[in-house]
């Protein structure tokens, strides 16, 4: 199964297990962010009085609920969980201005007749969806200037802290009498989860890690409040962050960014596995000009053949990365031939022809980087490199 629907198997596992027991969650009090009762409450949300707000993940409807009831907000509250949705349903389907939806959240906002919302947000609910699918889709469906505030694990309670490349991997979801659930959470970096709303259109106000109180604990969860962003008539900014936040090797400080085009002037790009899209390129190996590893590193990942004649040096670049200075090397290819193909695709899944009008998001820094060296005009955001004997790009 895929990940959504290990998840929504789950949870309806977990939903029937409390129907069958008859399990009665408290009312709440404020919204709890963490595991504890600790920490802000509903007030991050602002002021929601008469607006139309959308709950991510609601569960059994307990938080919606407060929120219609004492902050008078019209609350659409979306559960991928048949049984977490009856829970809900049972308890609160008759609660004034809440409107209680059983369905998977990213088709939800893709498909269905959903409205345009003030606000979103969403209590560990982000934690099971792939955010490279709900991000955008919620970007479309929260207006200019509206809050997303929402919560997701940080460290689990056995100490395993987050991932820095996009990806699920396996958490146990406990039940009361000892038995236990395996689902899917995407478990980030505060960092990674920066660079993924950045890329969808939000803007970060705050991102604070919640703690527990007793010191023997671990577990932490990530809360984050941010901002859809205002759109302006200027072009489309593109965003570029590092694959990882492990530094590069040694002996792989040295390296050469390839830029290739076609006959209609587009740019090649690999889909990296880590969610990132860059130019070819790799580490220069000892012995060998930048040229010619221009070539071989071209020829290694996209079986794309040319000549060390047909490589122009365009300048070095250096910035540092995880403290180890990191020197790049930007080679315009002006020829070459056969067809882009994957040819190490457990790294790079494909590559494509971009248009340099639309270029995709987010690009590897140093990728970035040498796009700039190569077009300066374009509307690429990365950090800073120093840019030392540049020719002429074109």
């Amino acid at each position: 199964m895929d990940n959504a629907s290990v998840n929504e198997h789950a949870w309806t596992r977990y939903g029937r297990h409390h129907l069958d027991r008859g399990t009665v969650v408290p009312e709440p009090d404020r919204l709890d962010w963490g595991f504890w009762g600790t920490g802000p409450g509903d007030e991050l949300l602002g002021e929601i009085t008469g607006q139309r707000i959308l709950d991510i993940g609601s569960g059994t409807g307990r938080y919606p609920a407060r929120l219609a009831r004492t902050r008078r907000a019209e609350v659409h509250a979306v559960e991928a969980s048949a049984t977490q949705h009856q829970r809900a349903v049972d308890r609160y389907g008759s609660t004034p201005r809440l409107r209680l939806v059983h369905g998977n959240a990213v088709e939800y906002l893709r498909n269905a007749p959903a409205p345009v919302y003030d606000a979103a947000y969403s209590v560990h609910g982000l934690s099971y969806i792939d955010p490279h699918q709900l991000l955008p889709a919620l970007a479309r469906r929260v207006r200019e200037g509206g809050k997303l505030v929402f919560s997701v694990l940080h460290t689990n309670p056995g100490g395993v802290g987050p991932m820095d490349e996009v990806a699920a991997r396996d958490e146990i979801l406990p039940l009361k009498g000892g038995d236990e659930l395996t689902v899917r959470m995407w478990v980030l970096s505060p960092s990674l989860w920066e660079d993924l709303l950045v890329e969808a259109g939000f803007l970060v106000e705050d991102i604070a890690v919640l703690t527990a109180p007793e010191a023997t604990d671990p577990a932490a969860c990530t809360l984050i409040t941010a901002h859809r962003r205002r759109l302006e008539a200027s072009p489309r900014r593109v965003t570029s962050r590092p694959r990882s936040t492990r530094p590069p090797l040694t002996n792989a400080a040295f390296g050469v960014g390839v830029i290739v085009t076609d006959a209609a002037g587009r740019v090649l790009l690999g889909h990296h596995r880590s969610g990132v899209w860059e130019c070819p390129g790799g580490k220069i190996d000892a012995g060998e000009s930048i040229e010619e590893a221009a070539v071989r590193e071209l020829q290694e990942e996209t079986t794309l053949r040319a000549d060390p004649g047909d490589v122009q040096v365009l300048g070095l670049l250096l910035d540092e990365a995880g403290g180890t200075n990191r020197l790049t090397a930007v080679a315009l290819v002006s020829s070459c031939s056969g067809d882009p193909v994957a040819a190490e695709p457990e790294l790079v899944r494909r590559w494509v022809w971009a248009d340099t009008e639309a270029l995709p998001d987010p690009l590897f820094v140093p990728s970035a980087q040498a796009l700039r060296t190569w077009r300066p005009e374009l509307p690429i955001d990365h950090p800073p490199a120093r840019r030392i004997g540049l020719g002429r790009q074109r």
